[in-house]
């Protein structure tokens, strides 16, 4: 039997479609589910969301899901859905309004980097991700699997990054770029709107960036590290400004 043709977005995974079906961001189109699946719990809740949002399911063989994977991790299901409606940085920035975080992130390469930042950005309340027009990567079925629901829950909005903090410094939102050499995050005051900017893998938050910051943030390291990876300095960055939001609020 022929592979379907891909329209719109590939989802992998139960947590992925699972998280689809909860968020209604967009139509889930089908469903095909490994014939000799475990009908557990999380399977029958998840089934039951598609029934009760007529999204059809297809009970297929494994070998086909396996050929049908982008991913090459489907844990026995995947979906077909509509691509993510995004907003744009400006209506972003007004519906967010005194709650403002924003992150902006450079150039990252790898699919599993920017997904990781997308999960972490869920659990810390971020308003919207920006990313590049163009160069790095996007929303792919990577991507959308690593963030596990992140990408249902946080506009991942494609932009310029220099158009987009500039509307962002006009709105009065805190623009603090990411270096090893900068200020230690909790010597900073992350509370209030603000917008992270980070940089991609290899070469880190670009100079014409870092001028547009009110202020350079850095991660201290011991043991000799020079550097953390884009993903998990992102979550500590994030969470920090987690904690201290948290702290002012008693």
């Amino acid at each position: 039997m022929p592979l379907p043709p891909v329209r719109g977005d590939r989802l992998e995974g139960r947590n992925v479609v699972e998280e689809a079906l909860i968020r209604k961001r967009r139509k889930v189109k089908r469903i095909w589910l490994d014939a000799g699946a475990r009908l557990d719990e999380k399977l029958q809740g998840l089934l039951a969301m598609a029934a009760a949002a007529n999204v059809p399911v297809e009970t297929v063989e494994r070998s086909r899901l396996d050929r049908m994977s982008i991913t090459g991790v489907h844990n026995g299901i995947i979906a077909e859905a509509a691509e993510i409606e995004q907003p744009t940085v400006k209506e972003a920035i007004e519906q967010a309004g005194f709650d403002a975080f924003f992150v902006l992130v450079d150039e990252v390469q790898y699919e599993h980097n920017l997904g990781a930042i997308l999960r972490s950005a869920l659990g810390a309340g971020v308003t919207a991700v920006v990313i590049p027009t163009e160069r790095g990567k996007g929303l792919t079925p990577v991507v959308q699997r690593v963030a596990m629901g992140g990408a249902e829950a946080v506009p991942v909005i494609r932009e310029g990054l220099s158009s987009a903090l500039a509307q962002m410094h006009r709105a009065g939102i805190r623009i603090l770029a990411a270096d090893m050499e900068g200020v230690a995050p909790w010597d900073l005051d992350l509370s209030g709107p603000i917008a992270l900017v980070l940089g991609g893998e290899d070469k880190g938050v670009s100079d014409a960036l870092k001028k547009r910051a009110d202020a350079i943030v850095g991660i201290p390291l011991a043991g000799g590290l020079q550097s953390l990876n884009v993903s998990v300095s992102a979550a500590v960055l994030m969470f920090e400004r987690v904690r201290q939001v948290k702290a002012r609020a008693g």
